[in-house]
């Protein structure tokens, strides 16, 4: 079990950190690029993973050189995910972290879904309620790679960002932490690679 005692608190990403959600967006990519005649590239759009639907669209619209508009393309992917049965289980190895300092240190989650989404997800696999604060795409203008997102979770749990750990499972995530000046755990299929802050 990895040792946080010395952090302040913890946030979570949600989307392939928290719950095993990230198959069923690639299949919502792909049939919305299917749908538009868009490129579908899995890794490209995984990489991507922290960004809003819109940004990742508009940045495959670019890369198409289509004229569609990035926010239709982004609700017909949002409306596919909605559609599908919801497959949000929990990760093992970050569900252990968090139930191991449930109650101990505060908690948040910091996720580029929007909000309707990640209250879905959450309370379908019952680990809302366990979290202090949750923070959505709708909260922030300045997405993942910015720090927003998490610096906002910080404040909301009166912590001091540099006191925070942030466990993430997107290089766009690790350098949203990093820009906050956050130590993050980067998840992989194995356990965590630790990523710490540079220290000034």
């Amino acid at each position: 079990m990895l040792n946080l005692e010395h952090y302040q608190a913890i946030i979570f990403d949600m989307d392939g950190t928290l719950l095993d959600t990230m198959p069923s967006h690639l299949d919502a990519w792909r049939l919305t690029a299917e749908h538009y005649g868009l490129p579908f590239d899995k890794r490209w759009i995984h990489s991507m993973g922290g960004m809003p639907s819109v940004k990742i669209a508009a940045v495959v619209l670019k890369h198409a050189g289509s004229d569609v508009s990035p926010q239709t393309v982004a609700n017909f992917k949002l409306k596919t995910f909605k559609a599908m049965p919801i497959n949000a289980k929990p990760i093992p190895h970050t569900l252990s972290v968090m139930e191991a300092y449930l109650g101990r240190k505060p908690m948040a989650i910091g996720t580029g879904s929007i909000r309707e989404s990640a209250k879905r997800l959450l309370e379908h696999a019952g680990l809302l309620e366990h979290f202090d604060c949750l923070v959505t795409s709708d909260d922030v203008a300045q997405h993942k790679p910015n720090p927003d997102t998490f610096l906002i979770a910080a404040q909301l749990m009166q912590a001091k960002p540099k006191h925070c750990i942030v466990f993430e499972d997107t290089m766009l995530g690790l350098q949203a932490a990093h820009a906050g000046g956050m130590d993050c755990y980067l998840v992989t299929s194995g356990g965590f690679e630790f990523h710490p802050a540079a220290k000034n």
